[in-house]
């Protein structure tokens, strides 16, 4: 496999700043490509003697990269801001909020336990205009309005969730040397793919690998897919009944996504091992069939995170890519986008949070996280041209060429639903049972819950 250094202007005008940064932060005010007059901008703010608290999920490497952001706060508006993690962040903002000493600033993995802390009263709305600027600034604004309103104590809905820091899983890996030698094109459509997989088969070869294993987690892989093809074959309204159980699991709609999925992971001809693999394999081993010589299989549908588990030495971007999972031509559903996040929420309200959850609209907030690792986001008003990795730039740009984004439904249900029964049940209908009867036991359950 080729190895190759790429180092755009960008990135060497970025690294320049970091050598001239003074103190603590990482690059210098007026290096580089940040958007600095929104940095400027925050130093009309006297903040002197405040003290903002924030909890958040983010231990180690991610602790460092969210700081480096607040530095800039801090720097401009002269506030001082703690930021804690906490491996055990769900438990403790639940105690913390209920014992009446909460952080000023929460940081929820999940919407979910954000709504429930809304409902409880234990979550200060955003101000007035939030959702507004929400709407105009990021890609698939409303989508990320829907996804922070919450019903508060009194049964009113509000925003009360900001999203910053975003993951994309509507993605294919592949090894762009095997498509080449194929003669293999990427597909821009739903139609295109499953054509493509046919032309795969067609040739001798085996398009996909598909794995579910993940312990006592085993399942979840499919659970991605069926949310992806809910998309892809249904309204984003039908999603959001669906992930509230106002739509039923056994609905025709949720089965035919079930069956979209069974149209992969159900054909021997399709899946590297044939369909009796899938359940057994887990999910770190499934994408390993794309670098076999000869390849076992040509395509991998899975988030982000998926090359942790590649080939030591595995370049992204050079031996191995990947492109948007895509959406049906024939269907007016636009391009949906399928994730995760972080939503950002007050628990104590001050003069200081209010500030700083100002300063998470400004492009520098995004920015100099972007310049560093593992930062997405769908601020239409950032300069992509600090991301020094091609590879997270491109999925950056999946993530603004969005029109609808909605988060992977089995988190915002019910747990022994989204993370018991769903689960199961994909494991027994990649091994055979039928999608109806399938869907008919998982409602079973959210109905013995409510």
């Amino acid at each position: 496999m080729k190895n190759v250094f790429y180092a755009s202007a960008a990135a060497l005008a970025l690294m320049a700043g970091m050598a001239q940064a003074d103190g603590h932060l990482k690059f210098a005010p007026g290096e580089g490509a940040f958007s600095w007059d929104s940095y400027e901008a925050l130093k009309e703010m006297d903040l002197s003697g405040e003290k903002i608290s924030i909890l958040g999920p983010w231990l180690g490497p991610d602790k460092e990269l969210v700081e480096s952001v607040i530095a800039y706060f801090e720097d401009a508006t002269g506030a001082d801001v703690e930021y804690a993690g906490s491996d055990s962040f769900e438990q403790q903002i639940v105690i913390d909020t209920e014992a009446g000493s909460p952080p000023n600033i929460a940081i929820f993995p999940q919407p979910g336990l954000a709504a429930d802390l809304a409902g409880k009263g234990l979550l200060s709305p955003l101000p007035e205009g939030m959702a507004d600027w929400v709407r105009d600034n990021y890609a698939a604004g409303q989508s990320w309005v829907d996804l922070g309103t919450y019903a508060g104590k009194d049964g009113t809905d509000a925003l009360y969730g900001f999203f910053y820091k975003v993951d994309v899983k509507s993605l294919v890996w592949y090894v762009p040397e095997n498509f080449e030698d194929a003669g293999y094109e990427v597909p821009q459509s739903m139609e295109e793919l499953k054509a493509l997989t046919d032309q795969i088969v067609a040739d001798g070869e085996v398009p996909w690998c598909i794995g579910l294993g993940s312990g006592g987690a085993t399942g979840w892989p499919a659970t991605d897919w069926v949310e992806d093809m809910m998309l892809r074959i249904n309204t984003p309204e039908d999603y959001d009944a669906w992930t509230k159980n106002e739509l039923p699991f056994d609905d025709p709609k949720v089965i035919a996504a079930i069956e979209e999925f069974g149209a992969f992971a159900r054909n021997d001809a399709y899946v590297s091992g044939g369909a009796g693999a899938v359940a057994t394999t887990d999910f770190r081993d499934s994408p390993q069939g794309l670098f076999a010589s000869p390849p076992q299989c040509y395509m991998h549908r899975q988030a982000s995170f998926i090359p942790t588990f590649f080939p030591e030495g595995t370049e992204v971007g050079v031996d191995a890519d990947f492109f948007y999972f895509p959406a049906y031509a024939d269907k007016d559903l636009g391009k949906p986008v399928l994730g995760a996040g972080t939503v950002w929420g007050v628990t104590s309200d001050s003069k200081g949070t209010q500030a700083f959850m100002e300063f998470l609209k400004s492009p520098i907030a995004h920015e100099v996280w972007m310049a560093q690792k593992g930062f997405l986001t769908p601020h239409k008003g950032v300069n992509t041209d600090v991301y020094t990795d091609p590879t997270v730039a491109k999925m950056n740009d999946i993530l603004l060429s969005a029109d609808t984004f909605r988060f992977d439904g089995s988190d915002l249900m019910p747990g022994a639903v989204g993370a018991g029964v769903f689960w199961t049940g994909m494991v027994d209908y990649a091994g055979g049972k039928d999608a109806s009867e399938v869907a008919a036991s998982i409602q079973s359950t959210w109905e013995s819950i409510k």
